[in-house]
């Protein structure tokens, strides 16, 4: 199984970037997928998941709503993570995950190396 996050990088604030996730190893149209991000001395943050489906997504973490779309494209067993009027307290490590849900409580079982973004001036 592998999960092979990309498309960090700096951004200034107020500007965007689209993250990637390729996967492979397992059957991905059978699993919900998540992003999820952790910064320096912080917990991990449920930042965006979508259904195995893609006709259901969710965004756990209240500061991303409005900003952060999530979609998935099952032709080429990728998720991304499109990120627009970023701040600052958006920086941290991003990773994906394949799980069993959108939900805050749902189990993801395989998990990528993350991607770094650093939003600064």
């Amino acid at each position: 199984v592998q999960l092979q996050a990309s498309g960090g990088g700096l951004v200034q604030p107020g500007g965007s970037l689209r993250l990637s996730c390729a996967a492979s190893g397992f059957t991905f149209t059978s699993y919900a997928m998540g992003w999820f991000r952790q910064a320096p001395g912080k917990e991990r943050e449920f930042v965006a998941a979508i259904s195995c489906s893609g006709g259901g997504s969710a965004y756990p973490t209240d500061s991303v709503k409005g900003r952060f779309t999530i979609s998935r494209d099952d032709a080429k067993n990728t998720v991304y993570l499109q990120m627009d009027s970023l701040k600052p307290e958006d920086t941290a490590v991003y990773y994906c995950a394949a799980g069993r849900g959108i939900h805050r409580n749902s189990e993801y079982i395989y998990w990528g190396q993350g991607t770094l973004v650093t939003v600064s001036s």
